[in-house]
């Protein structure tokens, strides 16, 4: 009989033990965020987690927002609570190496964008994203007044629509060969030849550090013609712990300090198991006091 108790006892206190775990682990992933940074996630980083599934990790990490969603699944996020603070706008037709650069395709972009334009509005949002396409031989100066030319067939819509459209900064060196849009004085150079301030600069510290480094700088540099920013572990793009060599609590300080007040998206490829727990320690090492 003492031996039963005794090992009923065990019993209990090894599920005790175990609802503890579990009790803190859920305390954890609902810990109140300090507010000081608005945080997001890159939908294609989690594509073997459905959208509804990642809204509901989103939001018991403090995440208010999903990005480079498209339209046709706005839907998902509002019935969450949560927003896109940038919509993608990259479909079959269009994308990273197919832009504004080239005014071969300024007709067919006018009317594509456009349409997402709309879409952005309609739904409430504000950020919506676009790329200069890669440069096939084309020089700096080449490239910035064609882009000029072809967004300014759109600008003022977006204008209208209350929708900034928002370049992606990408690395040309390791990931996106040819791409023109790939530094910051570039993009920056854009921005004041087009004039609007519904045209602005997401900021990819990843593709950044890959491309010239001195990120801090760069952002308090050119911080007003910034828009959005998001994350990634150098080099590979994975976690943005102490496996990579940025340290992203200074490099969110430096953005706060600027007086931002957009959102900044976690777009890092997850490498351990459970993906969910490295998007969450992610969001802490950003949660900035």
């Amino acid at each position: 009989m003492i031996k039963k108790v005794a090992t009923m006892a065990v019993a209990t206190t090894g599920i005790t033990s175990l609802a503890n775990r579990v009790s803190a682990h859920e305390n954890v992933m609902e810990e109140k965020l300090k507010g000081k940074i608005n945080h997001s996630v890159c939908q294609w980083c989690y594509n073997d987690i459905s959208l509804d599934e990642l809204c509901q990790a989103a939001k018991k990490i403090g995440i208010t927002s999903i990005d480079l969603v498209n339209p046709k699944d706005f839907d998902v996020l509002k019935k969450h609570g949560l927003t896109c603070a940038m919509v993608a706008s990259n479909g079959p037709e269009w994308g990273i190496t197919r832009g504004f650069n080239n005014p071969e395709y300024h007709d067919k972009l006018e009317a594509y964008f456009k349409e997402y334009i709309d879409a952005t509005a309609k739904a409430g949002f504000k950020n919506l994203i676009c790329f200069s396409g890669n440069r096939n031989g084309l020089t700096d100066q080449q490239g910035i007044d064609n882009c000029t030319k072809g967004l300014k067939r759109v600008i003022g819509y977006a204008e209208k629509k209350n929708v900034t459209l928002v370049m992606e900064l990408l690395n040309s060196k390791v990931d996106h060969h040819d791409y023109q849009c790939d530094h910051t004085a570039w993009g920056v150079a854009l921005c004041k030849s087009l004039g609007s301030e519904n045209f602005k600069l997401l900021y990819d510290i990843y593709h950044m550090q890959i491309m010239e480094g001195d990120v801090i700088r760069n952002i308090r540099d050119h911080h007003q013609y910034i828009a959005h920013y998001h994350t990634g572990g150098v080099p590979g793009r994975n976690e943005i712990d102490e496996s990579q060599e940025l340290y992203y609590p200074a490099i969110m300080k430096a953005i706060y300090e600027t007086g931002f007040k957009g959102y900044v998206a976690q777009e890092f490829i997850p490498k351990h198991t459970d993906k969910l727990a490295s998007l969450r320690d992610a969001v802490h090492i950003c949660d900035i006091a």
